[in-house]
């Protein structure tokens, strides 16, 4: 399952950023003499309601969404790595202080608290990957300050601060092998959480602003015509089912990983 999950993940990614190679027809021209036409071998996935051509749309809208989603999903990882291994380490202070940050955050729901900040400035890839990634690096920061506890009561961290090694080189050359796998699941993760994000707010007309578009404002111009093109919503809407379905498998394999090792160490 985690070679097909990583199989569909590559072609998503070829097929957003090179596609355009491949298919010429333009994702932002309208054609009045086109619009809601079916899958057909001139429209390979139809086109909406302006006469946009789907394939094409879904292309240059896949760049915007897998931009948003691995660069919200690797600013928050990196944000929660940093956070939740100085918790963990410095303890006292520091680790007070991060526990009322993190509750403060986590008082509001995090796709409400999306909405609260996207409200007030207007979307594009660079807002939205800055705003999902303020919002989401809790669960990562947690998930870190938890292990980073567990290796600092290790006997050789306190033979380590004993004879007063640099606490950068213990951090990198002894926490960072062990704190890597929860990094890397918390990514995989996080990648598809921010694509959902990104593709609610775009729904609910929050995300990326015209002439801008990702799947999720591809597939908010489909929801009003779902009923007699069906076509519209669906494709998109696959796209980001089998970005997030790939990585929750790719994520699950990681963790099982991560698992095995513990139990034999």
């Amino acid at each position: 399952m985690p070679k097909i999950s990583i199989a569909i993940l590559i072609s998503i990614f070829l097929f957003s950023f090179l596609g355009s190679l491949f298919y010429s027809i333009d994702a932002y021209s309208l054609d009045s003499a086109s619009i809601l036409i079916s899958p057909s071998l001139e429209h390979l996935l139809g086109t909406d309601r302006l006469g946009r051509d789907i394939l094409a749309r879904l292309i240059e809208g896949g760049k915007v969404s897998l931009i948003i989603g691995v660069g919200s999903a690797f600013i928050s990882s990196v944000i929660g790595l940093i956070l939740g291994s100085a918790a963990g380490y410095f303890r006292g202070n520091v680790d007070k202080v991060f526990i009322i940050i993190v509750d403060l955050f986590l008082t509001f729901p995090t796709f409400f608290l999306l909405l609260a900040l996207v409200s007030y400035v207007n979307a594009s890839a660079w807002v939205l990957i800055i705003i999902i990634s303020i919002t989401g690096w809790m669960t990562t920061a947690r998930l870190i300050r938890s292990e980073s506890f567990r290796v600092t009561s290790q006997p050789y961290i306190k033979i380590l601060n004993i004879g007063q090694v640099s606490k950068i080189k213990i951090l990198l050359k002894y926490y960072a092998p062990i704190l890597a796998p929860i990094y890397f699941v918390s990514f995989t993760f996080g990648v598809g959480g921010a694509i959902l994000a990104e593709s609610g707010l775009s729904f609910l007309g929050l995300g990326i602003v015209a002439p801008q578009m990702s799947w999720g404002t591809i597939l908010s111009g489909g929801k009003e015509v779902i009923e007699i093109a069906w076509w519209v919503s669906f494709f998109p809407g696959l796209m980001i089912f089998l970005v997030t379905f790939s990585l929750i498998n790719i994520s699950n394999y990681l963790q099982q990983i991560t698992n095995q090792k513990e139990i034999q160490n």
